[in-house]
């Protein structure tokens, strides 16, 4: 069985340098704060958090995972792009044998349009289609969660 592939977009009334700098740059320091019902701890793991760098995210109870431990494999702050694979926790070994997101924040009227694709190799017998809705959602969550954030905090990640 092969690699399979779900994106999605996400319009937002915030500007690219903003949201890329809450959401991808700051959120493990954001997240804990303003999701702290879904999200509750999160560190980086391993690096400086430039490319090759982890982070984990711990999750509150009733969330489909307790944690996940993702690894920054790209990051061009100039383009507000980055690339990550999930390399602990999150469904591996369940669910997926491995998982990678691309995304790309691009500035639009004033906003932006936030363009996710996920690409997964499933475990043999797992549904994972279901498993990418969820991490579909879970990324919209997340960005919705920021623009709102700073929407309400304008002097925020200026």
């Amino acid at each position: 069985m092969g690699f399979s592939t779900w994106s999605t977009e996400i319009e937002t009334a915030v500007p690219a340098p903003r949201l890329f700098k809450a959401a991808v740059m700051d959120w493990h320091n954001l997240g804990p704060k303003i999701a702290s019902d879904k999200i509750v701890s999160a560190a980086p793991a391993e690096g400086d958090g430039g490319i090759g760098s982890t982070r984990q995210f711990n999750f509150a109870p009733g969330m489909p995972f307790s944690y996940v431990k993702e690894r920054l494999d790209f990051i061009d702050v100039e383009k507000f792009e980055v690339k990550s694979s999930l390399v602990e926790g999150g469904g591996i070994g369940t669910h997926v044998e491995s998982a990678s997101s691309d995304t790309a924040f691009v500035p639009k009227d004033g906003g932006c349009v936030v363009k996710v694709v996920g690409s997964y190799k499933p475990v043999p017998g797992a549904n994972a289609e279901e498993e990418a809705e969820r991490v579909k959602a879970s990324f919209v969550g997340i960005i919705k969660t920021a623009e709102a954030y700073l929407l309400a905090n304008p002097d925020a990640y200026n």
